[in-house]
C-alpha cells in the first residue's frame, strides 16, 4: 500500500514527472497484491519453475498500463484511478543449459534500467525523467543465460513495448542484453538493445539502446548510472494532416514534413549512502533531451535533481520524503506549458504486508 502527498509550484499537474502526476494532492498511488513462486536458481540439480502475478490499483496504473490490457480506462475514459494486471508471467529454470538458464514467458518489466514500476523496487519515491518516458512492460518471452560468475546474456522476442499481443500495434521485436560483473563484485555493466523492429510509428514502438553501470564505493556507499538513446520512425507531425494514434504523441517535425523520425536521449545517476540499518539517503541527477517532443509533448532539454531520505519503521513501514527541482531549458514545459521550472516536496509511505 503506497499513499503519497506532494506540494508543488505547479497547479495544473506535475508532468512530465512520473508517479506523482497530480499536483498538491494526497493520492493512493499504488495498492498492489502479489502472488508468486520463485524458482530455485541456486541449485544445479533439477529443473524448477515459478510464476508471478501482480494486481495494481491506484493513480499509477497510467504508468504501468499497456494497450490491450484494460487500457480503455486511460485511453478512452481518462480515469484518475484505475486497475492494471501489471505483471503476469511464468519462469522455467533449466540448470543444465550453460551455468543456468531462466526462461520467462508472459508480461514482464521491460528489462533495462535502474527503476521499476512498483514502489518498493526503487530508491526514491518519484521517478527520473529518463524512466518516465521509456518502455514499462513487454509481453513475450525472455531467456536469461548465465555463462559464468562474471558474464550473463539475455535474448528475447516480444510484441513490442506496452502493447498486448492481440493489438494491431504488436509486432515481433527483439531484445538482446549483455551483463558483466567484475570479480571484485564492485562493478556491473549492463548493455541492452530492447524492442528492436522496423521502428515505424505505433503505440510506444520505441527502439531503445540502454547502458547501465553500478559501482560500489564501500559497504555503505554505491551509485547507479544509466543512459539510453531511443527513437521512432514515421511519427506524424503535430501540425500535419495525419492524425496520431490515441495515447501516442505526434512530433514537432520540420515545416512541410508530414512524418519524421523522433529521437530522444537521457542520462541519470543515483548516489546512495546508508546511514543505519533503517536509513539511507539518495541523490539523483537527471538529463533528458526530447528532441522532437514526441515523448513529453514539448521539444526541449530537461534537467532534474532530487534529494531523498528513506526510513524504515520496524519491518513493515517505509517513508521516503524528497525535495525535487527540475527545469525545461528551451521552452516552458511545466504546469501545462506555463513554467520553465518546477519544485516539489513530496513523500510516500509504503506499508509492506
Amino acid at each position: 500500500v503506497d499513499p503519497t502527498l506532494n506540494i508543488s509550484t505547479s497547479s495544473h499537474g506535475n508532468e512530465p514527472e512520473a508517479n506523482d502526476a497530480y499536483s498538491n494532492r494526497l493520492e493512493m498511488n499504488q495498492f498492489v497484491l502479489y502472488a508468486e513462486r520463485l524458482p530455485d536458481s541456486v541449485q544445479r540439480d533439477r529443473i524448477d519453475w515459478g510464476y508471478h502475478l501482480t494486481a495494481l490499483i491506484g493513480t499509477d496504473y497510467r504508468f504501468t498500463m499497456a494497450k490491450g490490457y484494460f487500457s480503455g480506462q486511460l485511453l478512452n475514459q481518462h480515469r484518475q484511478y484505475g486497475f492494471d494486471p501489471a505483471l503476469e508471467y511464468i519462469d522455467l529454470y533449466v540448470p543444465q543449459i550453460a551455468a543456468g538458464m531462466n526462461l520467462r514467458v508472459g508480461r514482464f518489466i521491460s528489462v533495462p534500467g535502474i527503476e521499476a514500476q512498483l514502489a518498493p523496487n526503487n530508491y526514491i519515491f518519484s521517478h527520473s525523467l529518463l524512466y518516465a518516458i521509456d518502455p514499462f512492460t513487454d509481453t513475450g518471452l525472455l531467456a536469461t543465460i548465465k555463462l559464468s560468475d562474471q558474464w550473463l546474456v539475455q535474448f528475447g522476442i516480444t510484441g513490442g513495448h506496452d502493447v498486448a499481443l492481440w493489438t494491431p500495434d504488436a509486432k515481433p521485436s527483439g531484445t538482446a542484453c549483455l551483463s558483466y560483473t567484475a570479480a571484485t563484485v564492485n562493478d556491473n555493466f549492463y548493455l541492452c538493445a530492447n524492442g528492436i523492429n522496423d521502428a515505424r510509428y505505433a503505440y510506444n514502438n520505441l527502439q531503445q539502446y540502454d547502458a547501465t553501470w553500478y559501482h560500489k564505493f564501500s559497504k555503505t556507499v554505491h551509485m547507479a548510472t544509466e543512459a539510453w538513446y531511443m527513437y521512432e520512425r514515421d511519427v506524424p507531425a503535430i501540425a500535419g494532416a495525419i492524425r496520431p494514434e490515441t495515447g501516442a504523441n505526434a512530433a514537432y517535425c520540420l515545416a512541410g514534413e508530414q512524418r519524421c523520425t523522433a529521437p530522444e536521449y537521457a542520462l541519470v545517476n543515483f548516489l546512495q549512502k546508508q546511514l543505519s540499518l533503517h536509513d539511507f539517503v539518495s541523490f539523483r541527477c537527471d538529463f533528458l533531451n526530447d528532441k522532437k517532443g514526441q515523448r513529453t509533448g514539448y521539444p526541449t532539454r530537461y534537467s532534474e535533481n532530487t534529494i531523498s531520505w528513506s526510513h524504515w519503521i520496524g519491518t513493515t513501514l517505509q517513508i521516503r520524503p524528497e525535495l525535487r527541482f527540475e527545469r525545461a531549458w528551451d521552452r516552458k514545459a511545466y504546469d501545462g506549458g506555463r513554467q520553465h521550472n518546477q519544485l516539489t516536496a513530496a513523500s510516500d509511505l509504503i506499508f509492506h504486508f
